[in-house]
């Protein structure tokens, strides 16, 4: 089974069997479960929402499936087109429009497709309403217009534009410092839409691109996740083309990665950690990350007087512990970057905008700029267990057998040692624990988590 229904949108790999996959059925049908919610929720009889998809190849029948869906709810429809996750976010408030969905399967090949459903603020909506719109899924309680009442379509083709001005107009993004510096950055797009948008912020900031896969055919050249194992190609052009600065993006644009000017990696967890260390050199304030996040970032915030919080692993929770702490900067250490002073959502736009001018205030190297951070490694485990095996009693024994430490059961169970962490967390589809471990080396990372391994053994 390849279709994944959960709160934050419906997510699964294009033909096969209705329910089993994301068939032209299931795009209906979750798209009328979502368009019915917002009419059951909002006081107004003409709703608007935004829809923009990635490049992926199943991008535009999906699209169209969607576009038709609302329009017989008497639902308008405002298309963007190809865009991106952040670009979405940041045109649903633009336009005061009554939510949006974005097409996008986020970093999963190009066989997945995906429904991302946002609020009126642009923001995905909150666990307790998506499983209001699951329900109205399983339901199919929908009711559609009759014919003089069909929503309208339009197109825009301005989002881009929009958008990466309200990112040049933000007082921490120093365009002409940037322009100063004259960076050559090669950028690699995965073939989707970040080979479009990121060049035209990067010509806004007076920076020479060299391009790598960024044709939006939806075509990946290799797989789409930003992970070192995957972007051989960039770390050998910026070698060939004595970039200064390698940029890569996933297909929706939502998570950042950077590459130093020798054609290593930046680290995944150090994108927020460097634009983190920026923003707060300059406002003091709260940095959140999630519980699975590099602990980085709070030796950063501890370093400009500021405080770290941690949420449970998701986007949704982060975003809300960062209204509750009125955070200056937050996201996820997959390379998210999430601004509050331009909206709420992973956006690699702003992530460049303020990592360029990070790089050119500091007058250093990428290189020299990650020398300057703690370093951390990270591993990831699992422990597969037999189904009959109560996973959370397990978890529960975890917590009592380190209780003289510093626990939290925000999300799990993450375990703070003095040196290095362990964060568990249970599969909601398998009886499986996953396990997180970051320390000051790689061998010690993936020694602790055999040792939880182990201790989690011995108490089955």
């Amino acid at each position: 089974m390849s279709l994944i229904k959960s709160i934050s949108g419906i997510r699964g790999t294009i033909g096969g069997k209705v329910n089993d996959n994301l068939t032209p059925l299931d795009v209906v049908k979750f798209a009328s479960a979502f368009g019915t919610w917002l009419q059951n929720n909002k006081n107004k009889k003409d709703l608007t929402l935004i829809i923009g998809r990635d490049a992926r190849i199943s991008g535009q029948m999906v699209s169209s499936l969607v576009t038709a869906t609302l329009q017989g709810l008497g639902i308008n429809v405002v298309d963007l087109g190809l865009s991106t996750t952040p670009t979405v976010e940041i045109m649903v408030p633009e336009l005061n429009a009554d939510g949006g969905i974005i097409l996008t399967a986020s970093h999963n090949p190009k066989q997945w497709n995906a429904l991302k459903l946002l609020n009126e603020k642009g923001e995905f909506i909150t666990g307790e309403n998506g499983a209001e719109v699951l329900a109205l899924a399983e339901s199919e309680d929908f009711n559609y217009a009759e014919v003089d009442d069909l929503g309208k379509y339009e197109t825009r083709d301005d989002a881009f534009d929009i958008h990466i001005q309200q990112i040049l107009d933000l007082p921490m993004v120093d365009v002409e410092a940037i322009k100063a510096k004259n960076f050559k950055v090669a950028l690699d797009a995965v073939n989707s839409t970040g080979g479009i948008a990121i060049p035209m912020l990067l010509d806004k900031l007076g920076c020479e691109t060299i391009k790598l896969y960024c044709e939006p055919t939806g075509h990946f050249p290799h797989n789409p996740e930003p992970l070192k194992e995957h972007l051989g190609d960039i770390c050998e052009l910026m070698k060939k083309e004595k970039a200064d600065v390698g940029v890569v993006v996933d297909p929706d644009v939502d998570r950042l990665a950077l590459i130093d000017e020798k054609g290593e990696m930046f680290g995944e967890e150090y994108t927020l950690v460097a634009v983190a260390d920026y923003l707060l050199k300059h406002k003091k304030g709260a940095a959140i990350s999630n519980l699975s996040s590099s602990r980085a970032l709070r030796d950063v915030a501890r370093s400009h007087d500021s405080e770290y919080f941690a949420s449970a692993v998701g986007e949704v929770n982060v975003v809300t512990l960062m209204k509750e702490k009125n955070a200056v900067i937050g996201g996820e250490g997959n390379g998210g970057i999430i601004y509050p002073d331009l909206h709420y959502g992973r956006d690699s736009l702003v992530g460049v905008a303020l990592f360029l001018t990070h790089l050119a205030k500091e007058n250093k190297t990428v290189s020299e700029l990650r020398a300057g951070y703690p370093s951390y490694f990270m591993g990831k485990k699992k422990i597969e267990l037999t189904p009959e095996i109560d996973v959370d009693a397990i978890l529960s024994k975890m917590e009592q057998e380190y209780q003289n430490e510093d626990v939290s059961t925000v999300d799990g169970v993450k375990i703070d040692f003095e040196n290095n962490w362990v964060h568990l967390r249970k599969s909601n589809t398998e009886p499986i624990i996953r396990i997180y471990t970051e320390a000051h080396s790689q061998e010690e990372a993936d020694q602790l988590g055999d040792d939880i391994i182990a201790k989690i053994k011995s108490l089955i």
